[in-house]
């Protein structure tokens, strides 16, 4: 029954649909029809005596701080029903009296209201009770309202839980002014102003046609506002000397070794040529085998550092192709040589 009750109070509040927005402040008044619904048993030390509804009315007075709190006193004089188990015992009524403060809160400054309190009910006994509860106002004019309200009260002092619903009028002092809709002056033609494209990520490139949002400052873009990219060619070269009549790969090639590797997991679907040469200094055939020896060398240490052998091509040229054709100690160390260059097509960024 007691949810059955604020049920009902709570659909009256949202009776109207259409209210002023708050703007009030100052003192007001009020009126109401009040309707309690307590289930107290076993009540005024008698088993079986029970005190049920109670009809009654009441009157308030607060003031509306802005539009969003308000505070009142309220006293209502209630009309309770007593009934009893009791057989010979005939039902009748008592009179209450109930006295309080709230505290209101209007939501966004609009007519629906939240209320929280404290009460005490004067009826055969005084008792303390914490209430919370809503409601609803309409204002019929920037003065006058109506109000319902549906809450729920808790016994302090015994364990009762009650609900009870009010309707109402109220009435606000002073100058109140309202944010009803207020027709606007007939005004001159407008004349349309004209309004630059959006331009979010600065590309040059409207939103509207931008079909690649936030690209960096940094990038030149296409018509639809995504970054550009061209193929640029990129070589990574090893070169490797070796002291004459050896192919031993020197520990100061070490570095050139590991960034050679590093450039070839980069990008594994490449191979590497390692070509190896001589000097003009002895017979054709050794030079050859000479350098084919050397190129070996160079790729067993890539393999060591994890390039896949079937990625590695040896090959000796022997004397075949001089760097330095002049007969001289210097010349000849500079033959004395492993080469390879490894050349990719990377798709990079075009900058502005």
């Amino acid at each position: 029954m007691k949810l059955k009750s604020l049920t009902i109070a709570l659909a009256l509040a949202a009776t109207s649909a259409s209210s002023f927005a708050a703007e009030k402040e100052g003192f007001f008044i009020g009126a109401f029809g009040d309707y309690y619904d307590a289930s107290w048993e076993n009540v005024r030390g008698s088993a079986g005596t029970n005190v049920d509804d109670s009809t009654g009315w009441g009157a308030e007075l607060g003031y509306r701080f802005n539009d969003y709190w308000s505070a009142r006193l309220e006293y209502a004089d209630m009309d309770f029903d007593i009934s009893s188990s009791n057989p010979a015992m005939t039902a009748t009524s008592m009179d209450g009296d109930r006295l309080g403060i709230d505290g209101l809160y209007h939501i966004n400054g609009g007519p629906f209201y939240g209320i929280f309190g404290l009460k005490q009910l004067d009826i055969t006994e005084n008792l303390m009770f914490a209430n919370l509860g809503a409601g609803y106002q309409h204002y019929f004019t920037d003065n006058f309202a109506f109000n319902a309200e549906a809450t729920m009260y808790q016994g302090l002092d015994r364990g009762y839980t009650d609900v009870a619903g009010k309707l109402g009028l109220s009435y606000i002092f002073g100058e109140q002014g309202s944010s009803a809709p207020v027709e606007a002056a007939p005004t001159a033609a407008v004349v349309p102003v004209a309004v630059a494209p959006v331009d979010s990520d600065g590309d040059n490139i409207p939103d509207a046609d931008d079909q690649c949002a936030n690209t960096p400052m940094t990038d030149a873009v296409d018509g639809t506002g995504c970054t550009l990219y061209e193929d640029r060619e990129v070589t990574k070269s090893l070169l490797i000397t070796f002291p004459n009549n050896t192919s031993k790969v020197s520990q100061k090639y070490l570095d050139d070794i590991d960034a050679a590797v590093a450039f070839l997991k980069e990008y594994p679907g490449t191979e590497v040529l390692l070509e190896g040469h001589t000097s003009s200094v002895g017979k054709a055939d050794y030079n050859k085998w000479l350098s084919k020896k050397r190129a070996d060398a160079v790729a067993a240490r890539l393999i060591e550092d994890g390039i896949d052998k079937k990625r590695i091509i040896t090959v000796g040229l022997g004397e075949e192709r001089l760097k330095n054709p002049a007969n001289t100690a210097e010349a000849h160390a500079e033959n004395r040589r492993v080469e390879a260059h490894v050349t990719v097509i990377e798709r990079v960024k075009v900058e502005r």
